[in-house]
């Protein structure tokens, strides 16, 4: 953890699955009653890392909506371990995003971050998916930016210069604040943002759902509720 001044910043921006909502547990839960019929033998954590790779691989080419990505890499991956899919299991998998469930602390932690500055999202995800996960969190979002909107997915630069483009605060009074290195603080840091690693898999090994990759974000915590206590620390010392 590094000191930052907090004060000099005006919005933050999040990255929503994975920070503020628990993909990893909703890709999972989704991904139960599709291979367990099945008898698949493999652990929670090679599943993320394989469905990682097919779900970066189409993020990675020509737009098309969150719910085609979400069926092409449950495909894939079904693929991948000799497993061929209903139409029901691919049309369920690709709405579960709704039911994907919020971090126990990310309605608090937002709330109380709110009473200080304006709040953005920043995610990779269709509007009518995000809007189900947003009843989850509690908050009223002052900028939405997602993948439809931006007709790009994280870790491309369009994603956030459609935010810039929409947010009326200066690039420089903006921190982001996510738990993936490769969607979030590598592209963040080539566009001179400040960034906060809300490093979820803290006590775990591997990168789960998100490709590995390396970056160097300005401040580190386990989870949003402590860095919502640290921001008000700081703030309340003017550090």
């Amino acid at each position: 953890m590094s000191d930052i001044d907090f004060s000099s910043f005006d919005a933050l921006t999040f990255d929503c699955y994975g920070t503020l909502i628990d993909w990893e547990r909703g890709i999972l839960n989704a991904l139960q009653p599709v291979l367990a019929p099945h008898a698949v033998e493999a652990d929670e954590g090679e599943l993320l890392e394989r469905y990682a790779e097919h779900e970066a691989a189409l993020e990675a080419g020509e737009y098309r909506p969150y719910r085609e990505i979400l069926a092409l890499s449950l495909r894939g991956l079904c693929a991948d371990l000799g497993v061929t899919p209903s139409e029901n299991d691919v049309a369920e998998f690709s709405d579960s995003v709704g039911l994907w469930p919020a971090f126990p602390d990310s309605a608090a932690a937002l709330r109380r971050l709110a009473e200080r500055f304006r709040l953005g999202v920043i995610t990779n995800c269709d509007d009518d998916l995000f809007a189900r996960s947003n009843r989850r969190l509690g908050v009223d979002f002052d900028w939405i930016i997602s993948a439809q909107t931006a007709r790009s997915y994280k870790p491309s630069l369009n994603t956030f210069e459609v935010a810039f483009s929409t947010i009326d605060v200066p690039r420089e009074s903006i921190l982001h604040v996510a738990q993936s290195l490769y969607h979030d603080h590598v592209p963040a840091k080539q566009l001179g943002m400040s960034t906060v690693w809300i490093n979820r898999r803290h006590d775990r090994s591997g990168f789960g759902a998100t490709p590995a990759a390396r970056a160097t974000p300005d401040v580190t915590v386990p989870d949003l509720r402590t860095f919502a206590g640290l921001t008000a620390e700081r703030v309340r010392r003017g550090a």
